[in-house]
């Protein structure tokens, strides 16, 4: 007889108690076995397979400590750690095939950061009063859906009844489609992240590569991807990183809508995984409104990419600043890195068919960035357009010439 699937189920029942027994219910229904994680700290109800108890000793205290604390804050903080604690132990042994949480503010924050320390791949779903608004803090860089709860979490009525077990079903279909991935990589995995001006050359790469045998996996740098693809380089076995797209570095020093914040890029560099870096959108900050762009960014040139995002052109002031930024970056890294640098322009928008072509600036970044490259590092310099063929295919050759010496290492 085959096992059935079981479910990691996140709610907690001292304010719940009426909704977790139903939705516990109805996942039996739907095929699968849960184990209930239960961070209750008022009181405990009893049932659960992980108790308050558990929880609370997996953070560093007992549930009474955590109940004197007095402050529902402070007693998050406790419960939410032996939560994550407990819950990556039990999906560490295999054990768990998809996780459904259920809460208001308070059980999605703390659910959230639960199943941000679960792996990619891994069902998750919650069901919260928090997903009809700003879901980003609790979904993070992880593969995590949210279900709008509709009515507050406050008893079953004709419609959270129905939210509940769809929910209940939509987890119990994914656990019983679940397999588990291999840890052990079958190809050399390559990041890539890009944006749509730039993913003509990306494209390329990409198909040359996967020709090669490689696993690649591209990301829209638009604010999440860079930092999503910095979070599996920190993680996963990566053959390398292919840092083309820059956009979330440039927001983040001139306040552009994308800033992927202070640590962009890093991860790779910090493990020795070999990088190439290739300064793809660095023409403009991404700003709002084309009048608010006017605003914040005063006497520039700018192209309304649509009415909600501007592509504001970056000069050669701010161009300075990108290189000091990049050689920054360079000069910490703990294994091989490579910078290619085209002259005739860094996106499409750059382009003589583009919206913000300034020719006049590429080759004064170039040099600006050698100048200020770590002793013994130098800056590749090709008399391309980013989206040439040619400059894509220079750093495909880099990268297989990079991944095969990290083979032989």
């Amino acid at each position: 007889m085959v096992a059935r699937p079981k479910v990691l189920l996140i709610i907690t029942q001292d304010t719940k108690l009426e909704e977790a027994r139903y939705v516990r219910a109805a996942i039996e229904q739907a095929g699968c076995d849960v184990v209930h994680l239960d961070p209750s700290v008022r009181k405990t109800m009893g049932g659960a397979e992980i108790a308050p108890e558990q929880i609370a000793e997996a953070g560093g205290k007992t549930i009474e400590e955590v109940r004197a604390l007095g402050h529902e804050g402070k007693c998050q903080i406790v419960m939410t750690a032996g939560a994550v604690k407990l819950a990556t132990e039990i999906v560490g042994k295999g054990e768990i095939a998809g996780v459904l949480a259920v809460g208001g503010s308070m059980g999605t924050g703390l659910a959230g950061t639960v199943l941000q320390a679960l792996p990619y791949g891994l069902p998750k779903l919650i069901v919260s009063t928090m997903a009809s608004g700003f879901t980003a803090p609790y979904v993070g860089r992880k593969d995590i859906a949210m279900l709008n709860a509709v009515t507050d979490i406050a008893g079953v009525n004709s419609i959270s009844r129905e939210v509940f077990r769809n929910a209940a079903n939509a987890i119990a279909g994914m656990a019983r489609g679940y397999a588990e991935a291999s840890h052990e990589a079958d190809k050399p995995l390559v990041l890539i992240g890009t944006l749509g001006t730039t993913e003509t050359c990306t494209r390329r790469i990409r198909q040359a590569l996967e020709a090669d045998g490689c696993e690649v996996m591209v990301f829209h740098t638009s604010g999440m991807g860079g930092p999503t693809m910095d979070a599996i380089a920190a993680e996963r076995d990566v053959a390398a990183v292919l840092d083309l797209s820059w956009t979330e570095m440039v927001d983040q020093i001139f306040g552009g809508l994308a800033a992927g914040g202070p640590d962009r890029g890093r991860a790779a560099l910090k493990r020795g995984i070999p990088v190439i870096f290739a300064p793809g959108n660095i023409d403009f900050i991404i700003g709002g409104p084309i009048e608010q762009s006017q605003e914040a960014y005063p006497g520039r040139r700018y192209h309304a990419h649509n009415p909600a995002l501007t592509a504001v052109r970056t000069n050669a002031a701010d161009l300075e600043k990108i290189a000091e930024h990049i050689a920054g970056l360079v000069g910490e890294a703990k294994g091989p890195v490579r910078v290619f640098v085209p002259l005739q322009g860094f996106s499409s928008h750059d382009s003589p068919q583009g919206h913000i072509y300034e020719p006049s600036l590429p080759r004064p970044f170039a040099e600006h960035l050698q100048a200020h490259m770590p002793e013994g590092k130098k800056v590749d310099v090709l008399d391309n357009h980013f989206n040439d063929p040619a400059f894509a295919d220079a750093i495909v050759a880099a990268a297989r010439e990079m991944m095969a010496a990290g083979r032989k290492a």
